[in-house]
């Protein structure tokens, strides 16, 4: 199983969240931008056969904070050692692919001590004409809008970075080999960017003004495999990085599958058989892991009180002597078949004296959740959009009239507020019909 914990690094407070899963030696693992650490979950179950794989979101991305100011590639690399030091791993192999090689190989220069041997997926060396292309219009501004219109761009840019490369050159001659419609590739990396927002600009642009050269020659650097696949627009690069450190290779393989075992092998052969430590956690937040997915909890456990949050909402922060969870699917917590019977382990398991069961929302539960299913054309993301702008109109939201209006107010329709409504909809899904009717069944109840 994956777990997944939050960590708050001494000294700055700044938070970080990780994925890990298996058994045996530590090896690092650091995603590209504008993702997050779930890009490698299918691969942490591959690879957790051979190490106790430790993904981290980077500064910026998925559920760890951002690092302040205009940070550069130096910051990043910085702090994932900081990251290490905190968990309490010494020194390991490292993968990672495009923008997570580009930092692996500057923490490398700083400090090639923390690392055994590293594989990179993918390593961009852009000339100057392509730097240039590049700081004018790869990384926009990324700020909600009032009506949506952001959503639309958002889809098509993260649909069409498979067509063409760069995403915004639709000439002939930057189409792709590897062109998908693979809606829910897609509608995971439209997610991770809504939850970035505008701080994407901050990691991306570090890794884009990344100084492009690798170690002298001379250098003593441990190991590292550099491999790209066919359809990759970065495997034409492997022609640009010169000579390299001893023990450092590069390689043209034809498939992913191919980059992934060369790298998996590579990382056995240099990865010792020293077993992972323990690691690091809060105590303040967490998931639980309950036979059937995991329930992403806040608070003190032992807290007099579990409360809830609405179906198709997200929690709040607790107060003084209560616990907070996602509600199963919906938030950072997985689904469950039964979510009466995963609330109640779950209070269980944190030491919660009694769980506050919310009333359902009023409405015909039929219309107040309509599907949203990632489709082909992102239109899923403009129906939750409008659901959230309704819903600071009228309840229940789809009752348009008079009759059914409530109060305005300015902070409900703020872009940034609309957006985290139509996001928590859009991931609790189907999720948030079986919760308005487990809270039908036990309304009033407490625990």
């Amino acid at each position: 199983m994956i777990t997944r914990h939050i960590l708050t690094i001494p000294g700055s407070g700044r938070r970080v969240h990780y994925r890990r899963c298996g058994k045996g030696p530590a090896l690092l693992m650091v995603h590209q931008s504008p993702r997050s650490s779930a890009e490698y979950e299918p691969l942490m179950r591959k690879w957790g056969k051979h190490f106790t794989c430790i993904a981290p979101d980077t500064p910026g991305f998925g559920q760890s904070d951002p690092l302040p100011g205009t940070p550069e590639i130096a910051d990043f690399a910085d702090a994932l050692c900081e990251t290490m030091d905190a968990l309490g791993i010494g020194p390991c192999p490292a993968y990672g692919f495009h923008s997570g090689g580009i930092i692996l190989v500057t923490a490398i220069k700083r400090q090639p001590h923390r690392f055994k041997a590293l594989a990179i997926g993918g390593y961009a060396i852009w000339n100057a004409e392509e730097m240039r292309i590049f700081g004018e219009r790869y990384l926009p501004e990324f700020r909600p809008s009032p009506y949506g219109e952001h959503l639309a761009w958002l889809w098509h840019r993260m649909l069409e970075q498979s067509w063409v490369f760069p995403w915004f050159d639709t000439r002939e001659e930057a189409r792709l080999p590897v062109a998908h419609a693979d809606v829910s590739r897609v509608a995971q990396a439209v997610m991770e960017m809504l939850e970035s927002g505008d701080a994407y600009r901050a990691g991306y642009g570090a890794v884009l003004r990344a100084p492009r050269d690798i170690p002298a020659v001379d250098a003593a650097m441990p190991p590292c495999l550099i491999s790209a696949y066919d359809g990759d627009p970065l495997q034409a690069h492997i022609d640009r990085l010169g000579a390299m450190p001893a023990g450092w290779e590069a390689r043209k393989v034809a498939t992913p599958a191919e980059h992934q075992d060369a790298s998996l092998a590579f990382l056995r052969r240099h990865g010792g058989d020293a077993s992972c430590p323990p690691l690091a956690q809060d105590k303040n937040e967490g998931w639980i892991a309950l036979q059937d997915g995991l329930i992403h909890w806040k608070g003190t456990p032992g807290a007099g009180k579990l409360v809830l949050h609405a179906p198709a909402g997200e929690l709040a922060e607790p107060d003084k002597d209560t616990l907070v969870i996602d509600v199963p699917g919906h938030g950072q917590s997985d689904d469950f078949e039964d979510p009466r019977a995963a609330v109640e382990e779950a209070a269980l398991a944190l030491g919660a004296e009694r769980v506050l069961w919310p009333a359902p929302p009023p409405g015909v539960p039929d219309r107040l959740y309509p599907d949203m299913a990632p489709d082909r054309f992102g239109s899923y993301l403009q129906r939750a959009w409008a659901i959230a702008r309704a819903e600071a109109f009228f309840a229940p939201w789809y009752e348009a009239g008079t009759q059914h209006a409530i109060p305005l107010r300015p902070e409900v329709l703020d872009p940034q507020a609309l957006q985290r409504r139509a996001r928590a909809r859009i991931i609790a899904g189907n999720a948030a019909r079986r919760w308005h009717d487990t809270l039908s069944t036990i309304k009033g109840e407490t625990r």
